[in-house]
């Protein structure tokens, strides 16, 4: 069971950091911008005949899943980086943005904010309070008290 726990960790972690992702606008962007930073000088440094504009642009084009073809990896390496990139893309980043954008649109107005509810809870335990002082007084008993029931009369 420990080492179903430690195997776990880094999966949290993971899961914690998407959120933490998807919850920012601007953090999805620079997350964004600096997987096409990296991706395009690891295309660069894997594919040496490409410039570095055209490794960015490589990896611009490939990450939107668009793939013009005008550049394409020659090296297993490049191939690989590819297959990683669209991965990515595709199961974690288009997805982060567009639960961003799902979350945003579902929005309810109506609905009360975290105060709002602790101060509904509070007045209601306060008018509970009041109601059994007031039950008390005037000798009435609720159905959810712990007073067990009478015994039927007829026994």
């Amino acid at each position: 069971m420990v080492a179903m726990g430690l195997l776990l960790i880094p999966l949290r972690r993971i899961y914690r950091g998407l959120v933490w992702l998807a919850n920012s606008p601007m953090q999805l962007i620079l997350a964004y911008s600096l997987l096409i930073v990296v991706c395009g000088a690891l295309y660069h440094y894997f594919e040496r005949s490409a410039s570095l504009g055209d490794s960015v642009w490589w990896a611009i084009v490939t990450a939107s899943t668009v793939g013009y073809g005008d550049i394409s990896p020659k090296t297993w390496e490049g191939r690989v980086l590819a297959g990683l990139l669209i991965s990515v893309m595709v199961l974690v980043v288009i997805p982060l943005i567009t639960a961003h954008f799902a979350s945003r649109l579902i929005v309810d107005t109506d609905a009360f904010r975290h105060e709002e509810q602790e101060e509904l809870k509070n007045n209601l335990r306060r008018v509970r309070v009041l109601l059994e002082e007031l039950a008390e007084r005037e000798g009435i008993t609720g159905e959810d008290t712990a007073v067990p029931p009478s015994a039927p009369s007829d026994r």
